[in-house]
């Protein structure tokens, strides 16, 4: 694009923004666009600047060089969009790239009219690839069973559990798969109990797969943990017991 021709250019442009095209405008878009050639892409290009609204809608449109350059790489890719270089026999390298080269101008710049339809694969395997397959073990194409019975990948879906002690149920509080353990008191943020951050002890034993205690035991072991709280109650009291100190009278 020469100056004259970035001329008419910004000529084509005032009739959208009431720009006033000089001389020196029109040195500096040619400088700046200088590769492209002034056709109808590049006028497509300035119409489809002014046909997009801007984010802001206070703010004044005002094309640039750089926004003629892009739009119009966009309107001739778009021809370009379903083409497929169809190769001949035999064709030597240079052969290839001078003919896939004219092809891609020639429907870029619309001078061919570009291909509507998307290429797609056609046919299926063939018989002997089929018969390969099939002496691996591969059934072709499987029906899906109308019910899960059957499946074996069904049959495993309830023995998957999570690890640790949230993948069993609480004995204790018969708090579910991955639900944390609860107290057995219920508050007003929590009705049902409030969430423990640390699980029973049953519950671990299940997890672990250790037996659980008999009632008998699960008794004992409740005494053994009152009988220590209350031991240590008791020597924290001592401990924070203030003796009354002795008064000694001074000699008169």
């Amino acid at each position: 694009m020469n100056a004259e021709e970035a001329a008419a250019l910004l000529a084509h442009c005032s009739g959208f923004d009431n720009r006033q095209p000089s001389l020196a405008a029109a040195k500096s878009w040619a400088a700046a666009l200088a590769d492209l050639p002034f056709d109808q892409d590049t006028r497509d290009a300035v119409a489809a600047y002014y046909t997009t609204p801007p984010q802001n809608p206070n703010e004044r449109l005002w094309i640039l060089p750089h926004h003629v350059r892009t739009l119009r790489a966009k309107i001739r890719n778009a021809r370009l969009e379903n083409f497929q270089y169809e190769p001949l026999p035999d064709e030597t390298t240079a052969e290839y790239l001078a003919r896939y080269r004219g092809q891609v101008q020639a429907i870029a710049s619309g001078r061919i009219a570009a291909p509507t339809n998307r290429p797609a694969l056609e046919g299926g395997p063939s018989r002997e690839l089929m018969a390969e397959l099939e002496a691996r073990g591969w059934q072709g194409n499987r029906e899906v069973p109308d019910s899960d019975g059957d499946d074996p990948a069904a049959a495993l879906a309830d023995t998957v559990r999570r690890s640790g002690p949230l993948g069993v149920v609480c004995p204790a509080c018969k708090a579910e798969i991955g639900f944390p353990c609860k107290s057995s008191h219920g508050t007003k943020k929590h009705p049902l109990g409030r969430p423990l951050a640390k699980p029973h002890t049953a519950r671990l034993r299940a997890a672990a797969g250790e037996p659980q205690q008999t009632p008998e035991e699960r008794a004992a072991e409740e005494q053994r943990i009152r009988e220590a709280s209350a031991r240590a109650l008791a020597r924290l009291q001592a401990e924070q017991e203030i003796h009354d100190a002795g008064i000694v009278e001074e000699a008169s």
